[in-house]
Formats: structure tokens, sequence, C-alpha cells
């Protein structure tokens, strides 16, 4: 079959034309509630800890960003390598890279077209959220729950609030029992000794004394074995000074960086991990070059900021772990996080506030099965274990973490 010179000409245009309406319709922004989703999963995972939607961080807003920049494609272009694009002598590229003083935005190279769509269709219909009420006065801060030596103390001055009680109702007794004598005919052996005056030589000298301050001494001591035995492994409040003095109150509060950005073990592993210096060279080859912290890094990993290059020269960095659990117990992260559900302040407090990071929780046995009898099973988007919460949900009500075998000794114990 012969085609004419003609002919052959529309069909390649015309195919041209399919080719590049397919290419612009892939790279449409999305607005579907599951790519809206994927987008802020992602964008709080990598791109929180430099940009916001709403406000200029380390990096511009991203609100209209699909408006100002040259086009989608350019986007795309821009997120995967922007030192292509700036290299090319993009002007649009080359003012942002000047404006942001030349401090020059990660490349994400394995992100794909629909991923970072997702994320624009996630800053396209991103509303700001209303601010948080504020905790009412008195409210308990999470993760305190626990084993306190409140009871005690209690307890003690209770019991001494008794006998000191019990002491002035006795000598009431004595008075009114002495007043009544005194009322009778007494002889004068009688008459002796009821009104036999009482000295701080025949008082400390009583069996009831002597049993009063036994007791008491007692107490105390006993208090104090008991406090001794329960402080055992546990350290709460213990806030090490670290090798390279970081802040959660600057990175994790004032800048809002997700703690999955930094500890990336805690969705799929047992440890949450400490960070590797990569993670903090994300942002500063170009920020904050100048701090005596960040020069520590530098020297640990073996860069040279001058010549952005690096020398070889490597030393590990040697950080003082702050949570210690004891050998015999098994503690999950991805478990609790990526299956629970379970957020890092409920068990490591409010780590956004704090300059210095400290064991907030107890961490003990106790600790934790009373939390595993007060959680509930966190059953959204998991189908596992809709069918047993229905059948709980008919017979008990809510199911609890114990229901479905989390007191149980092998569960924590190897």
């Amino acid at each position: 079959m012969k085609y004419k010179l003609a002919d052959l000409i529309k069909f390649f245009t015309l195919a041209l034309l399919i080719l590049s309406y397919s290419s612009s319709f892939s790279q449409e922004i999305p607005t579907d509630a599951a790519s809206i989703s994927a987008g802020e999963a992602l964008f709080n995972g990598n791109c929180k800890s430099c940009h916001r939607v709403d406000k200029k961080l380390v990096g511009p807003a991203l609100a209209g960003v699909q408006d100002r920049a040259p086009s989608i494609k350019w986007i795309l272009e821009w997120v995967k390598n922007p030192a292509k694009v700036i290299a090319s002598g993009d002007e649009y590229a080359n003012k942002i890279y000047n404006e942001y003083n030349k401090s020059q935005m990660t490349a994400f190279t394995s992100y794909t077209d629909t991923q970072i769509l997702s994320i624009l269709a996630y800053v396209k219909a991103y509303k700001p959220e209303e601010p948080a009420a504020a905790p009412a006065a008195g409210a308990p801060a999470a993760g305190g729950a626990g084993i306190s030596n409140d009871y005690l103390n209690v307890i003690i001055a209770g019991m001494i609030l008794i006998l000191v009680l019990m002491v002035v109702i006795l000598g009431l007794i004595v008075s009114a029992l002495k007043r009544f004598l005194n009322q009778k005919d007494l002889n004068e052996d009688d008459a002796e000794v009821v009104n036999s005056p009482y000295s701080v030589s025949s008082i400390t000298r009583s069996s009831g004394f002597i049993f009063l301050v036994v007791f008491v001494v007692a107490s105390i001591g006993f208090k104090q074995v008991i406090d001794g035995l329960y402080s055992i492994g546990v350290q709460q409040d213990y806030a090490p000074k670290q090798p390279i003095a970081f802040s959660h109150k600057l990175h994790a509060g004032a800048y809002e960086i997700n703690c999955k950005y930094c500890h990336t073990g805690v969705l799929k592993g047992k440890q949450a991990n400490i960070p590797s210096p990569n993670i903090c060279m994300n942002c500063h080859t170009q920020i904050k070059q100048e701090s005596p912290e960040i020069q520590k890094i530098y020297s640990a990993i073996g860069y040279d900021p001058k010549t952005a290059s690096y020398t070889g020269k490597q030393k590990p960095i040697e950080w003082v772990r702050i949570h210690n659990l004891p050998d015999l117990a098994y503690f999950n992260h991805a478990q609790h996080v990526n299956v629970g559900g379970i957020e890092c302040q409920t068990c490591h407090g409010p780590v956004q506030e704090m300059e210095v990071v400290r064991q907030y929780s107890l961490l003990t046995m106790g600790w934790c099965i009373d939390c595993h009898r007060k959680t509930d099973v966190n059953n959204k988007g998991n189908d596992y274990y809709n069918k047993l919460t229905e059948l709980h949900k008919a017979s008990k009500g809510k199911m609890k973490v114990e229901d479905i075998g989390g007191l149980e000794c092998a569960k924590c114990h190897y």
C-alpha cells in the first residue's frame, strides 16, 4: 500500500499532537483526595524542613507556586535537579537562587512526576489550620502515666497524722479521767497515782513514746527503700550533654521539622535511629556554615565548606544515648508509630519545646502496661483488625491493646 507524502505528514502531525496532549495532561495537578493525602505525607516528610505553604521559612512559601513558576514541567525539573536548572542559565531559577543567598535546594532525584504533582495538589488544596486551644489548667502532660511516689508520701503523712490525733485524744481522755477520779474519795496512795505529774523523762521512757518513735523511723526508712527499688533502672529527666549541641526546640519547634524526616527508621524498624550527618547536610551545606556546632559536623564527616568538597577524613560523632531499655525488654518503633499511629510526643513528651532532649516518661514495665490497658487499638485503614474490632465492640465496647495480647509476657520479653 502506498501513502502520499501529504498523508504521512498529516499522520505524524496528529501523532505529535496526541503525544503533546498526553504529556500536558499527565502534568496537570490532580485534585482527588488520594493524591492530596499522598502529597501531604510527602510534604511533611521531606519539604517541611525548609518550606511552608503560607509563609517563608528557609525557602519561599509554596502557595501559588504553580502560577509563579514558568510551567509545571519546569517545577518537575527543578525539584529533581535544581543545580542543573540553575546551571542552564534559566532566568527564574537564578532569580530564586540569588534571592535566597545562593542556598541551593536539595535535589529529590528519586521523586516521580506523580509524587511531585501530588505535593502540588496538597499545596493547592491547603487551608490554614485553626490555632489549637490551650490545654486546660492543671491538665496532665502526655506520657506522664505510671507509678508515683506521691501515693506513698500521702499514706505515710496520713498515718503520722492519725498517730498525732490518737496522742491528743488519749491526752484528753486521761485529763477527763483525772477530773472524774478526783471527785471520788481516794486514799492517799491512789490520789498520788492519779495526780502524779508528767515529766519529759517519764514521757520519753514510756513504752508508747518509744513505739511512736520506732514507728516513724521505720516508716521513713521503709519509704526510702521502696523509692530506691522503684528507681532502679529509671532515668526519667536524664538529659546528658551531647558532643554537638542540637536544639530540638529550634528544629522541631520553630521550624516544625517532622520527627520522621531525621529519625528515618521509626516507620520501618525497631530503632528510631540517630540521624546520619548526611541528613544534616541536606540543609547545612548552605545554612549556618559559620556556626561552631555546624563546624563540628563538617569536621566529623570531612567536609570543606570553602571548596564544597569532602576530604575523606572522617570520625564518628559520639552521641550519648538518652532512652535506655534493659536488654530483656523488646520495643518496636514501627509497630507503635506506623501500625498503632502513636505520636512521638506520647512517649517522648513535648520534644519540640526542649532545647536539650531529656527522658520525659518513666519507661518502666508498669508504665507500659498502664498504657496498654488504656489505649484503644487503632484499626483506621487497617483491615487486619476490622472483624476483630467488630466482634469485640458487640460484646465489650472499645478494644484495648490488652485485648489483643498487649499484656502477654512474650510480647515484650524474649
